[in-house]
């Protein structure tokens, strides 16, 4: 039975549950055992909605144990196997999962999928090894440029393809039905604030955030019918962080200790349960301090709204000397 978690502990105080109260939810990335996309299944499951799709790619015998749990405790749920990076892969799950919520598509997209790095030094060749010859330094020093990159473009790929053929797939859905959809897109702190060593997931995580801007732009007249927000989070304990929690150097400069998946969960449902003229369209961060007066390892979490300004100055080079060109 891969299936640890406490379930109880993801149900929450019902002033948090209407975000996701009646819902029709999909969340991608929810098979791992202990990840954040479970999280956000049970949060979901555990406080209302009234679908739960629970979508993973190869991690499937999580994923069924999770459906299995969900179904125990009377939740809707059911599995959605697809790579989302294979287009053709992810369409074909469409008519499966409207069936599967009785004839309607989602009204809440989870965009929760993604990958992380082993760690590289981006932008600098390996160490020389002492008595190693040219030859083989040449060979080692190429096979780690490609082994690096190789999994940089799997980062890229689950995160941008993935939540882009997720949002244009079931935005087109919820026009076509004339149903209302509420996307959300799981980032990272490290998208506004990089660490060393993983600079495909940093940029994948920067480039979700432009998600639901240029999804408004493009909707035209259609905009009134989805909204969308990017959520980023600091360390969470999951199976991909398990091994840096004992070490602070890596997450104490974000927070005194890694969220617990759980807490995660709670710190979301908060936001989704505040109406759309309040996170529509924006970027919500994740702040975890030290609660005052409480118990060592206690901790606060509040959210930011994170305003990226653009700010355009002329280029004293360019206009002291500019081109001019004539009519042809």
């Amino acid at each position: 039975m891969a299936f640890t978690v406490d379930i109880n502990k993801f149900k929450v105080h019902p002033a948090f549950a209407a975000g996701v109260e009646g819902k029709r939810v999909l969340i991608s990335g929810a098979g791992k055992d202990g990840g954040m996309g479970q999280a956000f299944a049970l949060a979901a499951g555990m406080n209302g909605a009234s679908h739960v799709a629970v979508h993973f790619h190869r991690s499937y015998d999580d994923a069924l144990d999770l459906v299995d749990a969900l179904r125990d405790q009377g939740v809707n749920a059911f599995p959605v196997q697809a790579d989302v990076t294979n287009l053709s892969d992810l369409w074909a799950t469409r008519s499966y999962i409207i069936e599967h919520m009785g004839g309607l598509p989602p009204n809440l997209v989870i965009c929760n999928s993604g990958l992380t790095e082993g760690g590289y030094s981006f932008g600098r060749s390996l160490r020389e090894v002492e008595g190693e010859s040219q030859a083989k330094r040449r060979a080692r020093v190429r096979q780690a440029f490609v082994d690096n990159l190789s999994e940089s473009r799997s980062v890229l790929d689950t995160k941008i393809d993935g939540f882009l053929g997720m949002t244009h797939l079931w935005s087109g859905e919820a026009v076509y039905h004339n149903e209302p959809v509420r996307f959300v897109y799981v980032s990272s702190r490290q998208a506004i604030d990089p660490g060393a060593a993983v600079p495909g997931y940093a940029i994948a995580n920067w480039a979700v955030l432009q998600l639901p801007s240029v999804l408004h732009v493009n909707l035209g007249k259609s905009a009134s019918l989805v909204s969308a927000f990017s959520v980023l989070y600091p360390f969470v304990r999951t199976g991909m962080t398990e091994e840096l929690a004992e070490n602070p150097k890596v997450y104490g400069r974000w927070q005194p200790r890694m969220l617990e998946t759980y807490e995660a969960a709670e710190a979301f449902l908060q936001a989704l349960a505040r109406p759309d003229d309040e996170v529509n369209n924006s970027m919500l961060e994740v702040m975890v301090d030290p609660a005052e007066g409480k118990e060592d390892g206690s901790v606060k979490v509040t959210w930011n709204r994170v305003e990226l300004q653009v700010n355009e100055v002329a280029a004293p080079w360019s206009t002291e000397n500019p081109l001019t060109y004539g009519a042809p």
